[in-house]
């Protein structure tokens, strides 16, 4: 199931990204989904059948929102510290514990947070991320846990666990 489902959104990915609908484009698409799907199943999410509830996709889908806010927000945070003329930068790197205990729910959050200006995600081991920071807000674990991780922790639980 995991190789089925795997070559399906490969496929689907596929013609996402080149965007045509041609009997050639199918067949490389297909081949290349397929080879993907042999080579990568293994390391796929063991639980498939949770790609068929429709409360997933909903979360989903509202996680794409809150992912555009929180990129947004970043951004203009980012850029009034590059304008600022004392440029007021506290960069350290933190160290954030997570409640997401699958490695696909961990990856999908580190690179949330990478993907989000200002802040990138360095290790994972364990429960703990270990985020570069460009203002490290507090020294407080629970104040900076909750800055960084956001939404972002919640969220996904709904959608991967």
């Amino acid at each position: 199931m995991r190789y089925l489902t795997l070559f399906i959104l490969s496929l689907i990915m596929w013609l996402l990204l080149t965007f045509k609908l041609t009997i050639p484009n199918l067949i490389v698409g297909t081949v290349v989904a397929a080879i993907t799907a042999l080579i990568f199943a293994r390391y796929f999410i063991r639980n498939v059948h949770k790609f068929l509830e429709p409360k997933r996709y909903f979360w989903l889908f509202v996680y794409f929102f809150v992912f555009l806010w929180a990129c947004l927000k970043a951004n203009i945070d980012v850029a009034y510290r590059v304008l600022h003329p004392a440029m007021p930068i506290r960069p350290g790197i933190v160290k954030v514990r997570t409640t997401l205990r699958s490695d696909f729910a961990r990856t999908l959050l580190a690179n949330s947070i990478t993907m989000t200006p200002g802040t990138i995600s360095v290790d994972i081991i364990g429960d703990d991320l270990y985020i570069h920071w460009i203002y490290v807000h507090s020294e407080d674990p629970e104040v900076y846990s909750s800055l960084i991780l956001g939404q972002f922790e919640k969220y996904i639980k709904r959608i991967v666990e």
